[in-house]
């Protein structure tokens, strides 16, 4: 009797598997190998890779083998391991973010084998709605939208912040980094590159914090001191995921009792952040980041 309602079981679950893959269309399947230990595992590599209509992903918790079933015209591999990585689990091709991998619960932790993330174009699902194609129609369709640079803002922000440093105006200062706050705030870490990710995650809370201590003072020396350590985790960041014009490394030697200071700037004329006026061109550039 037990044996006749497992095998009812199994074939319910591949009619319905089968059912599901039915609806995606322009469908490719292809096997890959998805580490993890147990049910739970299971469970939130599917829901991560999972898209209706879209993707389908059936994991073996026995041989570590994912079958993904997708639309190849609205997804790939690609993006469907990063999502999966993104939740905690490592493939041969992306690394789960180390912080992610350390919060599963203890039966997840499986043994992780050395890899080199893998750097991609990374492209976003806008909705999970039906995707057939009209010329006319009033419902959302889905659109596959590649991942605008999430941190040109950061970016853009700290050049501000930079160039109010310049003035030695403290007031101007402290809104400039205000204005970087939100910026860091408004990051959707799911829409970068694996490398970039998992820097984001190293530098995150100490760019955020020395942005918060500069917008909360007016007193421009607390700032300058504050704003070292943000151009040094923000140069580490724009290093791995580029900007969309030369930036250069400039050092002040002066700064911080003679043992010097670094900034980021989009001139190569040194303007000194750290002395404003005093010796606006005391420095030099040490390093053009393309």
């Amino acid at each position: 009797m037990k044996n006749s309602l497992m095998k009812i079981m199994i074939a319910i679950s591949v009619l319905l598997s089968t059912t599901g893959n039915a609806q995606i269309k322009n469908a490719k399947t292809e096997s890959v190998k998805i580490y993890g230990n147990c049910g739970m595992c299971e469970t939130k590599i599917e829901k991560a890779g999972n898209i209706k209509k879209i993707a389908n992903v059936d994991w073996n918790q026995e041989t570590q083998m994912a079958t993904l079933t997708y639309d190849a015209k609205k997804t790939n591999q690609e993006e469907i391991l990063k999502r999966i990585a993104l939740v905690g689990y490592d493939s041969d091709k992306f690394l789960a973010p180390d912080d992610v991998y350390n919060n599963l619960h203890g039966c997840c932790q499986y043994d992780r084998v050395a890899k080199v993330p893998v750097k991609e174009e990374t492209t976003s699902i806008a909705s999970n709605g039906d995707h057939s194609n009209h010329s006319n129609h009033s419902e959302t369709t889905t659109t596959v939208i590649k991942s605008e640079n999430q941190l040109k803002a950061v970016f853009d922000n700290y050049f501000l912040v930079k160039d109010a440093l310049i003035t030695s105006d403290g007031n101007s200062t402290a809104s400039a980094s205000k204005e970087l706050v939100m910026a860091i705030n408004n990051v959707k870490m799911d829409r970068l590159d694996m490398d970039v990710h998992m820097v984001w995650m190293k530098v995150v809370n100490t760019i955020k914090k020395d942005a918060e201590n500069i917008a909360n003072t007016k007193d421009v020396k607390i700032q300058r001191d504050h704003f070292t350590s943000l151009s040094k985790e923000i140069y580490t960041l724009i290093k791995i995921s580029k900007y969309e014009n030369p930036v250069y490394y400039q050092f002040c030697p002066m700064f911080n009792d003679g043992k010097g200071a670094n900034w980021l700037s989009k001139e190569n004329s040194v303007k000194n952040p750290y002395y404003g006026s005093m010796m606006l061109s005391c420095g030099k550039t040490v390093e053009t980041i393309k």
